[in-house]
């Protein structure tokens, strides 16, 4: 487990911090010519030795340094064919992240990896999946008479309610299983408090009781997925 510690360390090292935005930039512009490129590889290679500190290790560092390098240039390519600048970028540190893996379990890989799958809380995943999107849908459909009443605030960013609804029920629901009901109720105080302004200020009746309805909504499905994982745990 030390040696990925070190290797996602370099790789945190190398990628985010030793990265000028500089670099980014000549890289994105030039693509495969950009000298930034072969020099990014290179502080890979030389971190990741640092962290090592064992010289016999030698090729692991090569390895993830000629594996970024190639996966940074692909990525370069590819990303233009993108709309979503973000995806290129996840899939890239994800396929950084599986070389890292490989080369820290290559010796038992398969062996490795089954445990892993067979490790997975599948409870958990299904409860997860259910208060983001699913429970985003159930909600806007339990509320779909109310919301046709409240005129839309155009300075709002398109769906910020949504993905807001979506992270505090996942925040409600890791706090349920690690039995910290008293961080639900800070939580809904941080809601009110940024949310008064707002409503103050819209002076809207019917838009305070929508919202209020909607977070106990969102609130109440978050909490009953959480005691419903952890009776079937």
């Amino acid at each position: 487990m030390i040696l990925w510690i070190k290797l996602f360390l370099a790789h945190l090292i190398g990628d985010f911090i030793l990265q000028p935005s500089k670099w980014v930039i000549h890289k994105e512009a030039n693509k495969i010519g950009s000298k930034y490129l072969y020099i990014h590889a290179l502080v890979h290679l030389i971190v990741t030795m640092l962290l090592l500190w064992d010289i016999s290790l030698w090729y692991i560092a090569l390895i993830i340094a000629f594996s970024h390098l190639i996966i940074d240039i692909l990525k370069l390519y590819i990303t233009p064919a993108f709309k979503n600048k973000s995806i290129p970028f996840f899939v890239d540190q994800l396929f950084h992240l599986i070389v890292l893996y490989v080369c820290v379990f290559y010796g038992n890989l398969c062996n490795h990896t089954l445990s892993l799958f067979q490790g997975i809380d599948w409870a958990l995943i299904t409860a997860m999946v259910f208060v983001s999107f699913p429970a985003a849908i159930i909600m806007s459909k339990l509320l779909e008479s109310m919301s046709s009443q409240i005129p839309v605030d155009h300075k709002s960013l398109p769906n910020a309610g949504k993905y807001i609804g979506i992270i505090e029920r996942l925040f409600v629901l890791l706090f349920i299983i690690l039995g910290r009901w008293e961080v639900i109720g800070l939580l809904i105080t941080a809601k009110s408090v940024f949310r008064f302004n707002d409503l103050k200020e819209s002076n809207n009746r019917k838009l305070t009781e929508y919202i209020l309805i909607g977070t106990l909504v969102s609130f109440g499905i978050a909490i009953l997925t959480g005691l419903v994982y952890l009776h079937i745990k």
